[in-house]
């Protein structure tokens, strides 16, 4: 994978923007293709900036065949390969008895820590797609705060959750990425 530019993103699990935003991840997204050589774009799965991106860049694949889509999982996580889309999709709408869709990729990836990491697995699975990545978009809003959590085994109130995104953020920062924030435009 290292002889051509990759992407990868990034998001909090709730956004804002709607259309504008879709647009504007399409933009970047094109600019890094046609402008930087971009061809391998890498996925997680925890979030709806995650689920936009890999909408765009499907879309974008009809235009840019040569993309790649690989998705980086947690074990928590799944995608499906292209080849078996829509097979899968196929047998799983006659059993819902409703039409299911299914996110395809070209590649899935197991980074390292996948079964070991622990309940925060997405973070050291972000930081391999950072190590592995030119550029990093982000929707990163620096006020946001994740929903507060009930309880833990070492906490026994309520308690304020760490950011994913700005875990990931900061790592990529510390790692000198080309990063491109879209939180920051709109």
């Amino acid at each position: 994978m290292r002889g051509e530019k990759i992407c990868s993103f990034f998001g909090h699990r709730e956004i804002k923007g709607g259309e504008e935003l879709k647009a504007k991840v399409s933009e970047v997204v094109e600019d890094l293709i046609v402008n930087y050589g971009v061809l391998t774009f890498l996925f997680g799965r925890q979030s709806e900036f995650d689920s936009l991106c890999h909408l765009v860049v499907t879309e974008l694949k009809e235009k840019y065949p040569d993309i790649k889509r690989v998705a980086y999982t947690c074990k928590n996580e799944t995608y499906v390969l292209e080849s078996e889309r829509l097979k899968w999709e196929k047998m799983y709408s006659h059993i819902l008895k409703k039409d299911v869709y299914l996110l395809g990729v070209e590649e899935e990836f197991e980074h390292k820590a996948k079964y070991v990491a622990g309940k925060a697995s997405y973070v050291e699975r972000n930081k391999a797609m950072i190590d592995n990545s030119d550029f990093c978009v982000f929707y990163y809003d620096e006020n946001y705060e994740p929903k507060l959590k009930k309880f833990s085994k070492s906490k026994l109130c309520y308690y304020q959750p760490k950011s994913g995104t700005k875990i990931a953020y900061d790592y990529a920062k510390r790692k000198m990425k080309t990063i491109i924030n879209l939180s920051e435009n709109m």
